[in-house]
């Protein structure tokens, strides 16, 4: 633990930080599988550039673990060392895929995405002007999951797009 680092947090409760930190640690391992997951069992049109968005996705979820798991040891927590606390401790939780085809997998993901905003946002609000180190990680983070969503629904619209004018033609 940082002792010096954690004396220019002010305002907050330390172990405030690392609750709300554990929480967005349970959130990137299960959106981590989710893109892991969704990368392997996604069918239909436009998959091989939905499944490289897919696996872009797991990968910064997974960079995002390891940044706020540091965090979390700086300020003398303890990462969630369980998986199964991940399921208790989650903000946006964990929906299996149900539809493997790309429209329900790009908006199951989008939804995803939108609640990992809301997540940061909240913890970005929390920590500014108070936890300068941690309000950093979570603006970094918070920027990529904007960029995911931006991404993901620029692939679901062209492809939805794609479908409609298809059924056009065939008409």
């Amino acid at each position: 633990m940082a002792r010096r680092g954690n004396s220019i947090i002010k305002g907050l409760e330390i172990s405030d930080i690392i609750t709300e930190l554990n929480k967005a640690y349970a959130d990137e391992w299960l959106a981590y599988y989710q893109y892991f997951i969704e990368a392997k069992v996604i069918k239909g049109i436009m998959k091989d550039a939905a499944i490289a968005e897919l696996e872009q996705h797991a990968a910064d979820e997974l960079r995002h673990a390891n940044m706020v798991a540091d965090r979390i040891l700086q300020l003398g927590g303890t990462p969630l060392l369980n998986p199964k606390d991940w399921f208790t401790h989650t903000n946006c939780g964990y929906e299996e895929p149900k539809d493997f085809d790309v429209v329900s997998i790009l908006e199951d993901s989008i939804k995803g995405e939108q609640c990992a905003i809301s997540v940061y946002s909240g913890l970005a609000d929390m920590t500014r002007d108070k936890d300068i180190v941690t309000y950093d990680i979570v603006s970094q983070i918070l920027a990529d999951e904007v960029e995911h969503e931006e991404d993901l629904q620029a692939l679901f619209d062209d492809i939805t797009e794609f479908i409609t004018d298809i059924k056009k033609n065939i008409n």
